[in-house]
């Protein structure tokens, strides 16, 4: 008997003639997931393998799985020749391990025969190995056909694979098959989960964060690089481009309407940021704004926001409540680090009453009216560039 990962994916299948080119992007993101394990990866017949995984890796190995886009399921899994006595004496081991030291409990057999040389049809199948395992532990275990405690499932492909678990996976497509976008991350809950919406959409990331010191801390730093990584271990390896913003975030305090601030910071923050995300060779900007969550996302807001630039502008959570947004962050492990009480610079020199409807006409004459240029430049010449993941 042979343990190997028995690896699934759901949408590539959909591909038609460029099914391959998802394929393969899938299998390399695997290939990374499982580096140093020395671990050989198969896709055959819609499924992918992995095999030559020791014993003490193969709970790390599916932690790792979950966590690949593109990945539907994943089962840990025996791999057996396909005679009767192999598939039965796999399945009762597996049992075995499953029910010692439990009470009586229910199971149910799934099979599927890809393999249509095999003498007993996937019915066939599953009714003779529900029998045999009764027979084998006729007092620990009885028969449930609609909610089964344990399901024993049994392919049969160029091998037979038994095993009892499906372990859901990210979903999704494998990164880098949708472009490259850049995300403004900050120290909240929103942006980490916008940038891992749009990763699971195939989108390979890099990040930028604006910093104001000594307004903003080194702590608060910091939380934007563990935010960073906690996305790649999802997303894979993001350029995360830290920005010195402290002398526009003033200029702007200073010299403009202070009703106007945030807007207006937002404005030159998302110049830069394309400035930013053209170099590193990206395509669109994400945020993590959702529909009046706040003052500077409004409609009107948002819109006086993406005149300031000529990318796209891709904001996943924007139909999204705060609490689908909570829910998600705690499902990737983002949230607790997000509440961290480090402030970034979007929560310093907020105006007591903002302007909720801007004028586009407006804005831009207010913006107009002080000569950010030079600042701009020297805050992309300033930035500091971390690799993450």
């Amino acid at each position: 008997m042979e343990r190997v990962l028995l690896i699934r994916y759901g949408e590539i299948h959909l591909k038609g003639l460029n099914r391959p080119y998802f394929e393969r992007a899938l299998l390399s993101r695997i290939e990374a997931a499982l580096d140093g394990m020395h671990a050989d990866v198969q896709k055959q017949q819609g499924r992918i393998f992995v095999r030559g995984l020791n014993d003490a890796d193969m709970e790390r190995a599916v932690d790792n799985m979950t966590r690949v886009f593109g990945v539907h399921s994943i089962s840990p899994a025996v791999a057996v020749e396909k005679d009767w006595k192999s598939v039965c004496d796999a399945a009762f081991s597996l049992m075995e391990e499953r029910i010692q030291g439990k009470l009586q409990t229910s199971f149910k057999v799934f099979a599927r025969r890809s393999d249509k040389t095999f003498p007993m049809n996937s019915d066939t199948i599953a009714k003779e190995l529900g029998h045999e395992i009764l027979e084998r532990f006729p007092e620990k275990l009885y028969v449930d056909i609609h909610d089964p405690k344990i399901k024993v499932c049994v392919e049969i492909r160029e091998r037979a694979f038994v095993y009892l678990d499906e372990i859901m996976g990210a979903g999704g497509m494998p990164t880098g098959t949708a472009g490259r976008a850049a995300l403004l991350i900050s120290g909240g809950i929103d942006s980490p989960v916008a940038g891992y919406m749009l990763a699971r959409r195939g989108v390979e990331l890099s990040a930028v964060h604006f910093y104001s010191y000594p307004y903003t801390s080194v702590r608060a730093r910091d939380k934007v690089v563990e935010l960073s990584a906690l996305v790649a271990r999802y997303a894979g390896r993001i350029r995360l481009h830290l920005v010195p913003f402290t002398e526009i975030q003033m200029t702007i305090y200073e010299k403009c309407p202070q009703k106007e601030t945030t807007v207006l910071m937002r404005r030159l923050m998302m110049k830069i940021a394309e400035r930013i995300a053209r170099e590193d060779g990206a395509q669109a900007l994400i945020t993590g704004e959702a529909l009046g969550q706040v003052a500077s996302q409004t409609m009107e807001s948002l819109c006086v926001t993406d005149d300031a630039v000529q990318m796209p502008v891709f904001r996943p959570l924007i139909g999204f409540d705060k609490d689908d947004i909570v829910a998600i962050a705690k499902k990737i492990g983002t949230f607790e680090t997000s509440i961290l009480p480090y402030e970034d610079c979007c929560t310093v020199f907020v105006p007591q009453h903002p302007v909720t409807k801007p004028k586009l006409s407006q804005l831009r004459e207010s913006e107009a009216a002080v000569d950010f240029s030079a600042m701009i430049d020297k805050a992309v010449a300033d930035t500091e560039i971390v690799e993450v993941g």
